[in-house]
């Protein structure tokens, strides 16, 4: 018996052309970029009511039972349509970040150069923060400033003004200067970019915080507990340099604390030479952490 087996297994592996390895392979690819795109919406929790739904409306079936299996079905035809509806901006916002130029360049075509050249933007964007970061520390001028890492932050950055623009000192001075119209929200940093500003961040609902933290401090460890971003704070009141990040606030930090603390949470390690890395990596600032 495991003998004939063991020989079918063989035929129908000897039968397997290239192309059918480049078939499986695309499918594979196409699956997993999908299950990543619906992990960053608010979609993920809806899919798994509809794999509940399908894996009921099978039962039914199975089992025969007439009238559920006629309410599955009407369920599920319906249920589509009106998915499609219900999801319309995410599957746009989708769609987008698979067209983007960049994802196609860094995801599929990623080399040395690329990543070298992201490691480098993001070095002087770290320096450009930390120096604009110590200088409003030292006027006494609140800040927050939110750092994406693989978590999209699409959302936050709807409630704010797009800017797309690059970090410097004065830029996020201006910004962040009392009389200003962004000045009260956050600064969303994406690939070593200024995305937006005057974005609002989530508060934090932890109950142990102490009470002399403020709304930026709040707003800060929420971001960090709703998602794996990095947010930097400058207190208004003490100028005291914080950083939240996995839902812990670490406070009092001087230039080089910050510096390094976002060195090593937003730049990946150096490659090592002949070491090769996955072509299907999205981000090429992401860094994989030790839970």
């Amino acid at each position: 018996m495991l003998r004939s087996t063991w020989d079918q297994i063989i035929s129908v592996v000897s039968n397997i052309g290239w192309r059918d390895f480049i078939d499986v392979a695309l499918v594979a690819f196409l699956i997993y970029e999908l299950i990543a795109l619906v992990r960053q919406t608010r979609a993920v929790t809806l899919l798994k009511g509809i794999l509940l739904l399908f894996l009921v409306s099978y039962v039914a079936t199975i089992l025969q039972l007439r009238t559920l299996s006629s309410i599955m079905e009407g369920v599920i035809q319906f249920g589509m349509l009106a998915l499609l509806i219900v999801f319309q901006p995410e599957l746009r916002r989708a769609l987008e970040r698979v067209g983007r130029t960049e994802w196609f360049a860094m995801g599929l075509f990623h080399t040395r150069d690329m990543e070298e050249k992201m490691r480098q933007r993001w070095s002087g964007a770290i320096a450009a923060v930390c120096d604009a970061v110590e200088r409003m520390s030292n006027s006494r001028t609140g800040a927050l400033i939110v750092f994406e890492r693989r978590s999209n932050l699409a959302e936050v950055i709807k409630t704010g003004t797009c800017l797309h623009a690059d970090i410097t000192p004065e830029t996020l001075g201006t910004i962040f200067y009392e009389g200003t119209p962004l000045h009260d929200g956050a600064v969303v940093v994406r690939d070593a970019q200024i995305e937006a500003a005057g974005c609002f961040l989530p508060l934090s609902a932890n109950l142990e915080i102490s009470k002399d933290m403020g709304t930026r401090h709040r707003a800060a460890l929420g971001m960090s507990e709703n998602s794996d971003a990095v947010v930097a704070i400058v207190s208004e009141e003490t100028g005291i340099v914080s950083l939240a990040k996995n839902g812990v606030l670490i406070r009092r930090l001087d230039r080089q604390s910050l510096y390094n603390i976002l060195v090593d949470d937003l730049i990946p390690p150096q490659q090592e030479q002949g070491e090769k890395k996955p072509w299907f990596r999205r981000k090429k600032h992401e860094k994989d952490e030790a839970d």
